[in-house]
C-alpha cells in the first residue's frame, strides 16, 4: 500500500520520536534494574549482617551459661549433662535453639528433635546433596565461625534455609552452636523485589503512555497543518482555474478580433468582388476585361487572408517551435513581428539552446510572445533586443526594449491590465523560474530563467 504525501510526513514525525522514546525507555529500564540490583545487595548484606551479630550474641550468651562448669576442668558424665540441660533450656524466637555434636557426627542435644539424640549424623546430606554436618563439624574444628546449610524450619516443618554459627569446646570433644532460618529474609528480598519490579514496570507503562499521547499530538497536528494547507492549496487552486478561464477568454476575444478584424472583413471585401466578377462575365468584352482584373484582386486578397491565417496559427502554436526548436521559432517570430509591427526586433542566441524540454521551449517562447505584444500596446519603442542565452543548467531569455516603461507593481495590480503579466509569472512559476521586470523611462527589460536540469522533456 503507498502512503501519500501528508501520511509519509507523519511517519517520518513520528518514527523518530517513537525510536527516541523507546531508546530512552530501554536506557531508564537498564538503569532502574541495575539500581534494584544494587538496592537488593545493600539490604541483603545489611540483614546478613544483623543476622551474623546476632548469631555472635546468642552464641557468646550460650557459652558464658555453661563457662562455669567448663572453667572448672570437670568431664565426669554428670558435668556433661549439667551443660546439655542448661543449653536445652535456652531459646529464642519460634525457632531459636541450641544443638550440641560431637566431633564424629553423633547428636548429643536437640530439644526441637529429640529423635535424632543418640543418631550418628555424619552422612547427612541436604537436597542438593551438601553433608550438612560434616561441613558445621569442619567449621568448628576450624576456630568456629558461620555456615550456611538448610534444616527443617520446626514451626513449618518445612526445609529452609539457615545461617548457623558454631563453636568447638575442645575439652568435652563438642561442637555447640545455634543458628537463624533466612526464610524471612528470603521473604523480605522477594517482597523489595517486587517492588521493584512494579516500580520498573509502571515507569515503563508511563513512557509507553508518554510515547502514545505524543505520536496523537503528533499526528493530529500534522492531520490540522495538512487540512489547513489542503485549504490554501485549493483556494490558490480556484485562484489559478479562475485565471485559466480568464486568459481562455481573453485569447478568445483576440481571435475574435483578429478573425472579425482581418480575415471576416476581406472575406466580405472578396465576396462582394466575386459576386461582381460574375455579374461583369455576363456583359460585354470589357465588363468580361474587367471580371478579370476582379478575379486577380480578389486571388491576391485571398493571399493576404491565407497569411492571416498562418499568422494566427503560429501565434497558437508555431509548428517550427516543434520541428526545428525555440531559438529558430523566436527568431521566426522576430522576424515576423517587425514586419507587422514596423518595429524592428534584434535577435540572438547565445550556447547550445537545443534538445530543451518541451516544457521549457513552450513556455519561454509564449513569454516571448506576451513580451512582445506588450510592448506593441503600450510601450511605443523604436527598438527591441531579444536573446537567448544558455550557460551550463541555467536558459535565460531577455526582452529588452526602449519605450517609454510602466510601473510593474502598479500594472500588476490592476484587474485588467495585470493579467498578462500574471500569466507570465505563472507561467514561469509553474516550471520552477523566475521572471524579473525592470522598467524606467529609458526602457523596459523582462528576464526570464529557469534551470533546465530535472524538467521532463
Amino acid at each position: 500500500m503507498k502512503l501519500r504525501l501528508r501520511q509519509k510526513v507523519i511517519f517520518l514525525a513520528i518514527t523518530p520520536l517513537i525510536v527516541a522514546l523507546c531508546a530512552i525507555a530501554l536506557f531508564v529500564r537498564q538503569e532502574a534494574v541495575a539500581l534494584a540490583r544494587q538496592q537488593r545487595a545493600t539490604i541483603q548484606h545489611a540483614y546478613l549482617a544483623s543476622k551474623e551479630a546476632e548469631l555472635k550474641h546468642y552464641v557468646a550468651l550460650a557459652s558464658r551459661s555453661i563457662a562455669h562448669i567448663y572453667e572448672s576442668g570437670r568431664t565426669d558424665k554428670a558435668a556433661l549433662e549439667e551443660a546439655k540441660g542448661i543449653l536445652g533450656s535456652l531459646s529464642y524466637g519460634n525457632d531459636g535453639y541450641f544443638f550440641i555434636y560431637d566431633m564424629q557426627g553423633n547428636n548429643l542435644m536437640h530439644p526441637r528433635q529429640p529423635e535424632l539424640v543418640g543418631r550418628n549424623l555424619w552422612e547427612l546430606r541436604d537436597a542438593a546433596g551438601v553433608p550438612t554436618i560434616q561441613r558445621l563439624i569442619g567449621r568448628a574444628k576450624a576456630g568456629g565461625g558461620l555456615e550456611r546449610y538448610t534444616w527443617a524450619k520446626p514451626s513449618s516443618n518445612k526445609e529452609a534455609p539457615k545461617l548457623g554459627y558454631v563453636i568447638p569446646m575442645e575439652n568435652w570433644g563438642w561442637m555447640i552452636g545455634t543458628g537463624i532460618y533466612l526464610d524471612d529474609v528470603e521473604a523480605a528480598l522477594a517482597k523489595i523485589d517486587a517492588q521493584q519490579s512494579e516500580h520498573i514496570r509502571g515507569t515503563m507503562m508511563w513512557i509507553a503512555g508518554l510515547a502514545i499521547v505524543s505520536a496523537v499530538v503528533v499526528a493530529v497536528g500534522g492531520l490540522v497543518l495538512n487540512i489547513s494547507e489542503l485549504r490554501v492549496a485549493d483556494a490558490k487552486l480556484k485562484v489559478l482555474a479562475q485565471r485559466v478561464v480568464e486568459s481562455q477568454e481573453l485569447e478568445r476575444a483576440r481571435l475574435s478580433r483578429d478573425l472579425h478584424d482581418g480575415i471576416s472583413q476581406w472575406l466580405v471585401s472578396i465576396k462582394l468582388q466575386i459576386e461582381a466578377g460574375i455579374i461583369r462575365l455576363s456583359g460585354n468584352a470589357e465588363q468580361q476585361q474587367k471580371a478579370r482584373g476582379s478575379f486577380e484582386h480578389t486571388a491576391e486578397q485571398l493571399n493576404d487572408v491565407l497569411g492571416e491565417v498562418r499568422r494566427i496559427s503560429h501565434n497558437l502554436r508555431p509548428a517550427i517551435l516543434d520541428d526545428l526548436g525555440l531559438a529558430a521559432a523566436l527568431d521566426h517570430l522576430a522576424h515576423e513581428f517587425t514586419e507587422h509591427s514596423a518595429t524592428p526586433v534584434h535577435f540572438s542566441a547565445e550556447g547550445n539552446t537545443e534538445g530543451l524540454p518541451h516544457v521549457a521551449n513552450t513556455v519561454l517562447f509564449r513569454i516571448a510572445q506576451e513580451a512582445l505584444t506588450n510592448v506593441e500596446r503600450h510601450a511605443h519603442a523604436h527598438r527591441i533586443d531579444m536573446a537567448l542565452v544558455r550557460k551550463g543548467k541555467t536558459m535565460t531569455l531577455t526582452v529588452r526594449d526602449d519605450g517609454g516603461g510602466f510601473d510593474p507593481q502598479r500594472v500588476a495590480l490592476h484587474p485588467k491590465r495585470g493579467i498578462g503579466l500574471r500569466n507570465m509569472m505563472e507561467r514561469m512559476d509553474a516550471i520552477g523560474g523566475s521572471l524579473d521586470i525592470a522598467s524606467s523611462s529609458a526602457g523596459t527589460t523582462v528576464k526570464a530563467s529557469v534551470e533546465i536540469d530535472g524538467l521532463e522533456s
